[in-house]
């Protein structure tokens, strides 16, 4: 964004390009993926887990196949809760980015194409998300009424793609950090021209 209208907000940006020295929406990208991917494959372990108790009891492991479920299910709760979070911090340090603009990532897009891209992207996600866990919880709480597993083949299948949207919208994310320098500490201070063995000590 252009720096003046950056200065207009008052904050005294570090040498990331953000008034604080960890960037937040890549660590809270990293939770919003763990607990999706963990909901899903929980899901998939207590669907598969009939074929699957023998191990459970060669191993002396003592579980029983809700529990498998559960985990499912409040991860999937813990991610939509999370994942507003990151796309709120998502957008909060977009507007603060300052990107190469003479760059053009792997995927052959310029940082303002990549940045809008991932933004958009995050939001879908986010509606993704939200709709697999009001899915889930109707799965949960109407569906399996007298069922033995609490959810249904296609829920597991539209968990797998959304991973996969996951994977290529991330991979926006890492252009952004790893070729545009979008707040990366150490990008931001060679553009400055400054020793990083000096600075980062």
């Amino acid at each position: 964004m252009n720096p003046e209208l950056i200065d207009q907000l008052n904050v005294q940006l570090g040498p990331n390009g953000l008034p604080y020295t960890i960037p937040i929406h890549p660590n809270l990208v990293h939770l919003t993926l763990g607990l999706f991917i963990i909901g899903i494959t929980f899901d998939i372990v207590g669907v598969l887990f009939p074929w699957q108790k023998w191990v459970f009891k060669f191993l002396a492991i003592t579980v029983e196949r809700d529990n498998f479920f559960d985990v499912g299910w409040y991860n999937m709760v813990g991610s939509t809760i999370v994942t507003f979070f990151t796309v709120a911090a998502g957008f909060y340090e977009m507007f603060l980015a300052a990107p190469a603009p003479d760059i053009k990532s792997d995927w052959g897009l310029q940082a303002m194409q990549t940045m809008m891209w991932h933004g958009v992207g995050g939001v879908f996600l986010l509606g993704l998300i939200a709709v697999m866990t009001l899915w889930r919880a109707w799965q949960r709480y109407v569906w399996s009424e007298g069922e033995d597993r609490q959810v249904q083949l296609p829920y597991l299948v539209a968990g797998i793609a959304i991973m996969f949207i996951m994977y290529l919208h991330g991979t926006l994310g890492a252009q952004l950090a790893a070729e545009f320098g979008v707040h990366n500490t150490a990008d931001s201070l060679l553009r400055l021209g400054e020793d990083l063995n000096t600075m980062l000590k």
